[in-house]
């Protein structure tokens, strides 16, 4: 149901008062047929500096948001709405943001910093009023930016990309994957030089798969769904708010067969080293218990709070 349009004037004190959001969501759906709805009434608000992490599985619109908040697709209803003004194509507010959606395109027999300037002087602005130097140092390339690109890793080039939506000395960055593809010491400079740029006051949101990357860069996270926000607030929050536990027994095959048989037990993963559940309305007495009396010694049970968990148990909760 479309809302009415005085609920979609412009957030400018944020839902919770104070200080209009760097992004404010509201109501905003994306429907691309009568079959697909990739956006479902999602609202949302991300607060000036913030790292900002989106995360769900494959198909659960997360992409298409981010584009509808830069202007990229248009929504079938609600709004979205940058530092407090509503997004209308060619805003002005637009110089703002900086953003990484698709993959990097560069020119691979130019090099860094020639493919730098060639992007900035292509939309009609002279050289002297891009952030060149700043976003170079942020980037942290060094001399590498004067070989050609084509000799770049994907971490050069992602670093290079980071560089370019910098030169405008954006107050947001939008960015989509930003560590896809990239080999483990590759993605921890991308994570770095993110926490780099929220150090330089940019608000970050971002969407990733890697749950590991977003537990150690983010300070909020919104996790979405079949088109859904299913659950937002901080990573702490998040996490506290699983309960995943962890358990050693001396039979595996034998307690993951009970343990799936127990109410309010989900999520049974067993292999050779132990055996993680998720817990919803059971105690952890119950579970110790009722292994025991099946004979099934317990030689560990122990809490596990992180983001995968609490990522799984909240997409599974709302699949079920």
């Amino acid at each position: 149901m479309t809302r009415a349009e005085p609920q979609l004037s412009s957030p400018r004190a944020g839902r919770n008062g104070g200080e209009a959001a760097a992004i404010s969501v509201v109501s905003l759906s994306k429907r691309f047929s009568p079959d697909v709805l990739a956006v479902d009434d999602v609202s949302l608000d991300v607060h000036k500096g913030a790292i900002y992490g989106l995360l769900g599985p494959n198909g659960a619109g997360k992409t298409t948001l981010l584009r509808t908040i830069l202007g990229l697709v248009h929504p079938t209803s609600g709004a979205a709405f940058l530092f407090g003004e509503r997004l209308t194509p060619g805003s002005p507010l637009l110089r703002r943001v900086g953003s990484l959606i698709e993959s990097p395109g560069f020119v691979p027999h130019l090099s860094g910093i020639e493919n730098l300037k060639a992007y900035w002087e292509a939309g009609g602005q002279a050289l002297s009023a891009a952030n060149l130097d700043q976003a170079l140092a942020i980037a942290g390339l060094g001399s590498a930016i004067r070989r050609k690109v084509r000799t770049y890793s994907k971490g050069m080039q992602q670093r290079l990309a980071l560089a370019q939506v910098l030169l405008n000395k954006p107050e947001l960055l939008v960015l989509d994957e930003p560590t896809i593809g990239l080999d483990p010491g590759e993605m921890r400079d991308v994570r770095e030089l993110i926490r780099s740029l929220a150090d330089h006051g940019a608000t970050v949101l971002l969407s990733s798969h890697i749950l590991v990357e977003v537990e150690q860069v983010c300070s909020h996270v919104a996790v979405m769904n079949l088109g859904k926000l299913v659950a937002s607030g901080t990573v702490d929050e998040l996490i506290g708010a699983s309960q995943s536990v962890y358990l050693e027994v001396d039979d595996v095959g034998r307690a993951v067969a009970l343990l799936k048989s127990i109410p309010g037990v989900s999520r049974v993963e067993g292999d050779a080293g132990g055996i993680s559940i998720s817990l919803s309305g059971v105690e952890r007495k119950v579970i110790v218990t009722a292994l025991v009396h099946a004979n099934i010694g317990v030689e560990t049970i122990e809490s596990r709070h992180r983001l995968e968990d609490a990522f799984l148990g909240i997409v599974e909760g709302t699949e079920s």
